[in-house]
């Protein structure tokens, strides 16, 4: 839309000066007017905005969640027209977050798409990151504690975000498989004994995909094994729980917590931990209320599970707020309730920018002295690194 808006804008001004040098003709018909050329049109400013809004639509062509044929060609292009821009044009690209932000090192990362994988293969499904120092911190340690514990098996890594997968191809260079991708890999590397280990959270639209994408491959191995998401099975209602939803609620809130002095210190201060997942549509939304219901029944009274979604409805942050308001706490703790800490963390929850973020309406509600974002995803969490391990260790049982 900017480009076009460019052009017209660069037509219109050649078709005034050319009226005005005809006009000054008529006065002076000794010393007609000189035709005007494109560069005499054309501002700078002009030039800046159509180069700006041609890498804009480049960045639209990869923000895809499909890969098609030309994917990673298209991601190489908008680089290369963002690299070419100069810093005053960088600053006129809307998506200039896209390749300007400073996410951390990519080099960190190892994006586990090797061959020679052998016979034994675990692939670790995650939905992904672009923040490439959360993907190194909360994806990687996952991925390193699975490799740890089954020295015989090839860990191998999978994202199912194609547009994940595209940016950090495009910004950093750095090529991670997509799910089908990576089990190409797996079948062409002639892979027997196959265990899939989804990083998700819960039995949901993502864990969905995944099992009837796997459906189509198990005649290609000799066997195939999907291990639980992290929070196990989703149970009929809200007051279902089981053991793993109690070690990922005591390893949150203990986590947390030792960073502000303990559980007696939050609760003689008068501090509430807000934990932010993402929400779903799916019926394994029921699972938030299950955590909340986890959280009370071991006695984590000031703690409140919400979602940027908010789906199941009693999750959304002005419904949080005034739970937080009523229970009579005046600081609060927010941290995500994911994986992994990628765009809903820094953004949805912690960016004070936005006047819709979770940490910008606690702060205008007025009701609390004190909002504090920890930007750390479950991941890094050692107790649910070793969770990941023991479902993984059922399956091979």
């Amino acid at each position: 839309m900017k480009r076009n808006l460019a052009t017209k804008i660069v037509v219109f001004l050649a078709a005034a000066v050319l009226v005005i040098g005809m006009l000054a003709a008529c006065g002076k018909k000794e010393e007609p007017a000189p035709a005007p050329t494109a560069s005499a049109a054309v501002t700078p400013g002009d030039a800046d905005a159509a180069a700006a809004a041609e890498v804009d639509e480049l960045i639209a062509a990869i923000q895809v969640q499909e890969w098609t044929e030309g994917n990673d060609e298209r991601c190489a292009a908008a680089k290369a027209a963002w690299d070419a821009l100069t810093p005053a044009q960088k600053e006129l690209v809307e998506e200039y977050d896209y390749f300007g932000r400073d996410t951390g090192d990519a080099s960190q990362d190892d994006p586990l798409n090797q061959d020679g994988i052998g016979a034994n293969e675990i692939l670790v499904v995650s939905f992904g990151t672009s923040f490439n120092q959360s993907r190194t911190q909360d994806i990687g340690t996952i991925e390193h504690a699975i490799a740890e514990a089954f020295p015989d098996w090839s860990v191998r890594r999978a994202f199912t975000a194609q547009i994940i997968i595209n940016h950090i191809l495009a910004r950093d260079g750095v090529k991670i498989d997509n799910v089908q991708q990576a089990l190409d890999r797996a079948v062409e590397n002639k892979v027997q004994n196959l265990v899939v280990q989804p990083t998700h959270l819960m039995h949901g639209a993502e864990y969905d995909e995944l099992v009837g994408i796997l459906d189509g491959y198990k005649d290609k191995f000799a066997s195939v094994k999907v291990a639980e998401p992290l929070l196990g099975e989703v149970g009929a209602d809200p007051t279902v729980i089981n053991a793993d939803k109690e070690t990922v609620a005591k390893a949150v809130v203990d986590h947390t917590l030792s960073e502000f002095g303990g559980q007696a210190q939050a609760d003689a201060e008068g501090t509430a931990l807000v934990l932010m997942g993402h929400g779903t549509s799916h019926t394994a939304n029921v699972t938030y209320n299950q955590m909340q219901a986890q959280m009370d029944q071991l006695g984590y009274k000031n703690v409140f599970i919400g979602t940027v979604e908010g789906e199941p409805e009693d999750t959304e942050c002005s419904v949080v707020i005034e739970k937080v308001k009523a229970a009579g706490y005046k600081k609060v703790i927010l941290r995500p309730l994911m994986v992994v800490a990628g765009d809903h963390a820094n953004n949805d929850m912690a960016d004070e920018e936005d006047p819709e973020s979770w940490v910008s309406m606690f702060k205008a509600s007025g009701n609390f002295d004190d909002v504090t974002c920890i930007i750390k995803g479950l991941g890094r969490i050692p107790e649910v690194e070793n969770l990941y391990v023991a479902h993984i260790g059922a399956v091979l049982q």
